[in-house]
Order: C-alpha cells, then sequence, then structure tokens
C-alpha cells in the first residue's frame, strides 16, 4: 500500500458502503476511486489489491492519543 495519494482524508470523506468517516482511499485501475471506513477498508482489503493503483490507508489514526487540551486561567 502506498500513501502517495491526495492529503489526509478529513471527516468530510465518507465509506462508500456505510456513510461513516473514510479512513482508506483507493485509486482504482480503470479509473474513479473508493473510500472505505476502516471496516470496510479491512474487509475489500484483499480485493482492492487486485484492483487498485493506489492505497492510502489512514486507519492507523483511529489509535492516536488524542492531543493535550490546553489548560484553562480561570484567575
Amino acid at each position: 500500500m502506498t500513501t502517495a495519494l491526495a492529503p489526509t482524508l478529513s471527516a468530510a470523506d465518507r465509506c462508500d458502503r456505510c456513510g461513516a468517516q473514510a479512513y482508506v482511499r483507493a485509486r482504482l485501475t480503470a479509473g474513479g476511486e473508493l473510500l472505505f471506513c476502516a471496516h470496510h477498508g479491512r474487509e475489500h482489503l484483499p480485493k482492492l489489491r487486485d484492483l487498485a493503483l493506489e492505497i492510502q490507508d489512514e486507519s492507523d489514526r483511529l489509535h492516536e492519543d488524542p492531543s493535550p487540551t490546553a489548560a484553562v486561567d480561570e484567575s
């Protein structure tokens, strides 16, 4: 898999299968692209490898620690 496609997927990018946030983008050899949530990306990955020129998998973002929030000064 490569990550050389378009910029990072955003919350506006939705899974073509279920509508959840997309974390996997596959650019197809026949043209066009498919977007999948992490679940459907894993489910369809074996077939996508045969059909895609490139696959961008950002599902590891689901396991990142959230950034710490700034302390609020209430003086």
